[in-house]
């Protein structure tokens, strides 16, 4: 078997419950996490294919390999041509304490393509955490 590179990533997210959010939702349905990465501007789910738009106009095809609630798990693999190889893993981890910790790992091929995947995942990790926690934080506020 060939290598492939493989990156990873991670983030700790405060889920405080929301009335009428239900966080893990957000964070389990493909077309939402797809808006979570930075210059992606649309995605649309049709069954198990998913299809985001970035901010420059481009399509990418993906296939939805997984999206088991029970688990917390969401994984795809990009479809397009010029893409050899790719899996994505999202999970979700109950930390127990009013916190997740939601894991995105990637393999790809060609290699140099991980790394920039690797990095947008980082960024969108961060970008999912910012929305999650202003959304929990202004409940907070409505309630005070």
């Amino acid at each position: 078997a060939e290598w492939q590179s493989a990156v990873a990533r991670e983030i700790t997210i405060q889920v405080r419950p929301v009335d009428g959010k239900d966080v893990e939702a957000d964070v389990r349905t493909a077309a939402e996490i797809a808006r979570t990465f930075p210059g992606m501007v649309e995605a649309t789910v049709d069954g198990r294919e998913r299809v985001i738009v970035t901010a420059a106009g481009l399509r990418i095809p993906e296939e939805i390999v997984t999206l088991d609630p029970i688990q917390r798990c969401f994984e795809y693999c990009v479809t397009a041509g010029f893409v050899r190889d790719h899996r994505a893993t999202i999970d979700v981890f109950d930390l127990g304490d009013e916190t997740s910790l939601v894991s995105y790992s990637t393999r790809c091929e060609p290699d140099a393509l991980a790394l920039m995947i690797g990095g947008a995942a980082g960024n969108a990790l961060h970008e999912l955490k910012r929305q999650m926690e202003s959304e929990t934080d202004a409940s907070d506020r409505g309630a005070a």
